[in-house]
């Protein structure tokens, strides 16, 4: 099955109980992904990596508040609490998780002016990580997503999947989301629109 490859995205400590911005539940995950690293057999992993000052911060915009929306140059972007700093603990993956296997980290995030949810652009939508011409080269066409958060960077990546045209499935019992006004039931209904495979085995 070299035609097929595990994204696994961000499980970080920011993203974990105790972490600068928790996803409630996000630690109970860590067995499951482990299990579908062990039964892949290529597996890449995505790491938020923020500069210090990063304008996704809330503490980059006197006066604004964590989770409030704001206008940027290349579009609406949610202010976050301070997260993810390049090199801090908070950085790191999480303690269990079983990483080693990785051929591929991709970092996202890193350039102070603009946000990365997505596995494979920028969130200007136009600036691309490589990723899809990594996997591309590498023969493989079918993603497997999971990690966090379903409804946003799990989400966005898998929707830029499909735009690049892998076959794509998000595993949600191997996913937590943050649920900010609505987002995930709204992002799960647009991924199912758009063509992405969505499998709970939990419900099975």
């Amino acid at each position: 099955m070299a035609e097929e490859a595990l994204i696994v995205i961000d499980l970080q400590n920011d993203f974990c109980p105790g972490g600068a911005l928790a996803v409630a539940g996000g630690d109970e995950i860590v067995p499951l992904v482990n299990d579908l690293i062990r039964r892949t057999e290529h597996v890449v992993l995505t790491q938020d990596w923020h500069p210090a000052g990063h304008s996704s911060f809330a503490s980059s915009h006197p006066g604004s508040q964590p989770f409030e929306t704001i206008e940027m140059p290349y579009g609406p972007q949610t202010l976050w609490p301070d997260h993810c700093i390049q090199g801090s603990i908070g950085s790191d993956f999480h303690s269990g998780l079983a990483w080693t296997k990785a051929e591929l980290v991709i970092r996202k995030g890193f350039r102070t002016a603009i946000d990365s949810y997505s596995a494979f652009f920028e969130n200007d939508h136009t600036t691309p990580t490589g990723l899809a011409g990594y996997l591309k080269e590498r023969g493989i066409d079918t993603l497997t997503l999971v990690g966090l958060a379903t409804d946003y960077c799990v989400a966005f990546s898998a929707l830029d999947a499909v735009k690049q045209g892998f076959k794509t499935t998000v595993r949600l019992d191997a996913c937590r989301g943050i649920d900010l006004s609505g987002s995930l039931d709204a992002m799960i209904a647009l991924m199912r629109e758009t063509g992405v495979t969505l499998e709970d085995h939990l419900s099975d």
